[in-house]
C-alpha cells in the first residue's frame, strides 16, 4: 500500500506539461508517443463546456478580468471556497476577514459563475462564545448568499486544546454549528486530513518530502501523540452519524484516496455523504482500468467533479490561466476520452465514461450536493 500511495503522489506531481495548444508527449521507455497533454482544442473544449461543468473546489482571491474571460470561455462554474491557515504568511489566507472579502469580491463580479463557501475560525475554539460567535458569522455569511461550509485539515491536524491533545471534527464544541449548517440546508465541505504519508517516516524519494519539509505542521509522523489518520476519519464519520440531515461532501475523495473499496463502503454507510475528487484524480488513473470504471459507475451519483485550483494575488495570472486550463483538459480526457494520457511515463487509458454519467460527475451531481451552486439565472 505505501508503495502504491508514493506512486500515486508522484503522479500528482508529475504531471506532463504539454504547449500552449494540444500537445504530444515527447517518446520514451514505456513509449508515451501517443500520449496527450496541454491546452484544449477547439473541438474538445465545445465538448466540454457542453457539460455545464462545475469545480466544487477552488479558491479564487483575486478579481481580474482574464480570470471572467477563462470562465466563459470554458462554460464553467466554481464553488469558491475559504478558510483560516495561520501558517500562511499572506494576509488573504491568515485572516477569514481579508480572504472572505477578497472571494466575494470575485463572486460578485462573476455573474452568477462563482458561488461562496463560508467557514469559521477554528483557531478562536478556546474562547468564551466560540461556537455562538462562529454561528452568527456562519449566518451572517448565509444571508449574503454563501451556499456552504468548508471544514479545513487544522481541526485533527494542528489545533490542540489545553492538555496537548488534538482537537477532532467530532469535538462537542462543533456540535451546534453543524445543526446550524443542516437547519439552513447547507452544505459541510470537509477536508479533514492529509495523505497517509504525513503519518510516515520521511522520504527523501517521495515528492512529499519537500512538501512536509516546507510545511512541518502538516507533517504528523514525528510530533508527538499526534492523532492518525484512522482517528481523524472515525470522528468525521462519528459527524455524519450524529448528523443524518446534514450533507457533507469530503474533500480530496474524502480523505480516503489509495483506498477505493473504504470510499465505497463510506458511501454505503452513509447516504448523507458524497466525495469530490479535487486533486485526486491521479489516484484514479492508477487504479485497474475496468475496476475504477465499475467503481465510477456504481457510485455515479455521489461522485462530484472538482480540482483545488487556485487563483492568489501572488500568482503570476498568466501561469495560473495556462495551469487551469490544462488541469481541466487533462481530468476530461481521462473521464470522456481512449485518449492515452502520460504522467512521468506512466500510460493511462482514458476512461470512456458515458455521456450521462459524464454529466453527473461534471453538474448533475454538484447541483444537488450544493444547492444554489448555479444562480436561477443559468
Amino acid at each position: 500500500m505505501k508503495k502504491v500511495l508514493v506512486l500515486a503522489v508522484a503522479l500528482v506531481f508529475g504531471v506532463v506539461a504539454g504547449g500552449k495548444q494540444r500537445a504530444y508527449a515527447a517518446s520514451s521507455s514505456d513509449g508515451a508517443d501517443n500520449a496527450v497533454s496541454g491546452l484544449f482544442t477547439s473541438q474538445e473544449l465545445q465538448k466540454f463546456a457542453a457539460l455545464d461543468p462545475i469545480d466544487t473546489h477552488a479558491h479564487v482571491y483575486r478579481n481580474d478580468a482574464a480570470i471572467h474571460a477563462l470562465f466563459n470561455k470554458l462554460n464553467l462554474h466554481i464553488l469558491d471556497i475559504v478558510l483560516v491557515d495561520d501558517q500562511a504568511p499572506e494576509p488573504v489566507h491568515n485572516n477569514l476577514a481579508v480572504e472572505s472579502k477578497a472571494a466575494w469580491e470575485f463572486v460578485h463580479a462573476s455573474h452568477g459563475r462563482a458561488v461562496f463557501c463560508t467557514s469559521f475560525d477554528p483557531y478562536k475554539v478556546g474562547e468564551p462564545g466560540f461556537a455562538d460567535n462562529a454561528i452568527r458569522g456562519l449566518n451572517r455569511e448565509f444571508s449574503r448568499g454563501a451556499i456552504a461550509v468548508k471544514l479545513w485539515k487544522n481541526v485533527g491536524m494542528e489545533i490542540q486544546d489545553d492538555h496537548g491533545n488534538y482537537i477532532l471534527p467530532d469535538n462537542p464544541i462543533f456540535a451546534p454549528i453543524y445543526k446550524d449548517i443542516a437547519a439552513h440546508h447547507k452544505t459541510l465541505v470537509a477536508h479533514i486530513a492529509d495523505p497517509s504519508s504525513a503519518w510516515e517516516p520521511e522520504n527523501p524519494a517521495s515528492p512529499d518530502y519537500s512538501y512536509y519539509k516546507q510545511h512541518p505542521v502538516w507533517y504528523m509522523y514525528n510530533k508527538q501523540h499526534p492523532a492518525s489518520k484512522e482517528q481523524i476519519i472515525a470522528a468525521r464519520d462519528h459527524v455524519l452519524e450524529q448528523n443524518p440531515n446534514l450533507r457533507l461532501v469530503g474533500a480530496h475523495l474524502g480523505s480516503m484516496e489509495a483506498d477505493f473499496n473504504q470510499i465505497a463502503q463510506h458511501l454505503d454507510r452513509y447516504p448523507n455523504f458524497a466525495v469530490e475528487v479535487a486533486a485526486r484524480v491521479p489516484y484514479m488513473m492508477l487504479q485497474p482500468r475496468d475496476q475504477i470504471i465499475a467503481f465510477i459507475l456504481k457510485y455515479q451519483d455521489r461522485l462530484i467533479y472538482a480540482t483545488d485550483n487556485t487563483f492568489s494575488p501572488e500568482n503570476k495570472l498568466d501561469q495560473k490561466l495556462y495551469d487551469w486550463e490544462k488541469n481541466y483538459a487533462r481530468d476530461w480526457r481521462f473521464f470522456a476520452t481512449n485518449d492515452t494520457l502520460d504522467y512521468k511515463g506512466h500510460q493511462v487509458q482514458g476512461l470512456a465514461l458515458p455521456d450521462a454519467v459524464l454529466r453527473k460527475l461534471y453538474h448533475a451531481n454538484a447541483v444537488r450536493w450544493f444547492p444554489g451552486i448555479v444562480p436561477s439565472s443559468h
